[in-house]
């Protein structure tokens, strides 16, 4: 796969999950990327990276959001599936979004909008949400330090729901400097959002 090949997909989804995995494997033949970043609530996506990558070079982060996102004290990760990622070779994020976080909270309980949140919603609108998620969770994975920062660049897969729809090569950076992070490739995309 040459570097300026995108696979357009005609929804987003998690039905295009393989696709998208599919095309990541293509682009890691390139020699050039030794980290893949997966968004993964559960770790099924994640664990089918793993599986689909192996073999490529590339260490697979899986990144899953905190605790209590969706019910106070829960996780969305198994312990169960967690010892399957690591056993398999991957490593686990399991982090506040950086796209959100506190944020949320303030915006739910007073109203308005953050400006990181405006940031997000830019993202949503303008790429779609697989591409908001791509670029929250290597933020996330850079701040954990379960990638490497700087003059580097790792790829990034995210998507609508469940799965996968987007795939990208980033240059990432930290929450706190955010406007180094850069998207240099666009691996897979929904054409409609």
């Amino acid at each position: 796969m040459a570097k300026s090949d995108i696979l357009y997909l005609d929804a987003p989804g998690g039905k295009n999950t393989d696709k998208v995995l599919n095309a990541v494997a293509a682009r890691l033949k390139e020699g050039d990327i030794k980290h893949v970043v997966v968004a993964s609530d559960s770790g099924k996506t994640g664990l089918k990276a793993i599986s689909r990558l192996k073999g490529s070079g590339a260490l697979v982060v899986v990144v899953t959001e905190h605790c209590g996102f969706d019910k106070e004290g829960e996780c969305a990760m198994t312990k169960e599936t967690e010892r399957k990622i690591i056993g398999a070779g991957g490593k686990i994020v399991c982090a506040t979004h950086a796209l959100s976080g506190v944020e949320r909270s303030i915006s739910r309980k007073i109203g308005g909008a953050s400006r990181v949140e405006s940031i997000a919603e830019a993202l949503r609108a303008l790429f779609g949400q697989g591409m908001k998620v791509a670029v929250e969770i290597t933020i996330m994975a850079a701040d954990n330090g379960a990638i490497p920062c700087g003059d580097v660049e790792v790829i990034a897969v995210g998507g609508t729901g469940w799965g996968a729809d987007t795939a990208c090569v980033v240059r990432p950076a930290h929450s706190n400097g955010f406007f180094n992070f850069r998207v240099r490739e666009i691996i897979a995309i929904p054409r409609k959002r």
